[in-house]
């Protein structure tokens, strides 16, 4: 059985000198949108902290991840897909309509990522027998942004190794990187797309887990410094309903400069419009679920607003 309601997620977490999504592009800046001066991260890369969570942490499998031979070759897409065949020996047997529906129900049973986010999967039985499979997922986010401006910071260093034989010297490195980032994500879970993939309840409060988890477990060198600081979820009644937008409802206060800003705590969180959008709607809304960081401060004490309005509100257990 598919999830029972629409909701919506607003998530909010922060970097301290660190790189939150380098643009390879552009030798792995982190991500800048010209006109505003705000930190901008990608879907993507929210999706793969995800990822690799339920993979790593949870033992879940996923159908993106990386594969690899014997000789350090990188599986493709098809093979990939034909791991869900049940014996792949049996892949001159099946017609290609076959190959695909036991690839889909494989997949869709097997990886959680694709249950959540989709996928398109390509499917071959010969050069001339190819199809793919196209599923949207239910968990779509928006891309991320900061709710400030942000500095870049350009960083030299010393090298471990000289880059050579009989050499003197080490050689430099260097890198860009973020003092402060408080970086907002927004996102849908659709009921209706979560027929097609069978996303369940279940599934759903994974999810949930792995963006307040994940986050705190990337402690690669570029990720370190990131922590979570508000998950909030929206779960509605009325079908095909949502209000959206929820990260326009939120703003983050400070009396210093936007780039001087280095701490969650030199700011304070205003909840007024997301608490005034959720009273007017309350006849709609089923209940929320939310997690909020001790250090950070608010004008407003959210489940208590929200509570005073008659909403159901409750709080997430993520430890």
């Amino acid at each position: 059985m598919s999830i029972s309601n629409r909701s919506e997620i607003l998530f909010i977490y922060d970097c301290s000198f660190s790189n939150p999504n380098g643009d390879p592009l552009d030798a792995n800046k982190p991500r800048i949108d010209e006109e505003t001066g705000k930190n901008i991260v990608t879907d993507v890369r929210l999706k793969r902290t995800v990822r690799d969570y339920l993979y790593d942490l949870k033992g879940e499998e996923i159908f993106i991840r990386d594969i690899t031979d014997e000789d350090e070759h990188l599986q493709d897409a098809k093979l990939r897909a034909e791991n869900f065949l049940a014996d792949k020996k049996d892949k001159s047997k099946l017609s290609l309509k076959e190959m695909r529906e036991i690839i889909r129900q494989n997949i869709l049973s097997g990886c959680i990522d694709v249950r959540l986010f989709g996928a398109t999967i390509p499917i071959e039985k010969s050069s001339k027998e190819k199809s793919s499979v196209t599923l949207t997922g239910p968990v779509q986010f928006k891309m991320g942004q900061s709710l400030h401006r942000v500095k870049l910071q350009f960083i030299k260093g010393t090298g471990a190794f000289a880059s050579g034989t009989e050499r003197t010297k080490k050689t430099f490195r260097e890198e860009y990187l973020l003092p402060y980032s408080l970086i907002g994500f927004y996102g849908v879970v659709n009921d209706c797309a979560a027929e097609h993939t069978g996303l369940t309840d279940d599934d759903v409060n994974k999810l949930m887990h792995a963006l307040w988890n994940g986050t705190k477990n990337l402690i690669s060198r570029s990720k370190a410094g990131q922590q979570p600081r508000l998950l909030f979820r929206v779960a509605y009644h009325e079908k095909y309903y949502h209000i959206g937008e929820l990260d326009k409802l939120v703003d983050f206060q400070s009396d210093l400069n936007d780039e001087e800003i280095r701490d969650v705590e030199e700011g304070i969180f205003d909840f007024e419009k997301l608490i005034k959008v959720l009273e007017e709607n309350k006849d709609k809304v089923d209940y929320i679920e939310y997690a909020l960081d001790k250090r950070v401060r608010s004008k407003q004490e959210l489940k208590k607003a929200l509570s005073d309005y008659g909403l159901n509100v409750r709080e997430l257990a993520l430890g």
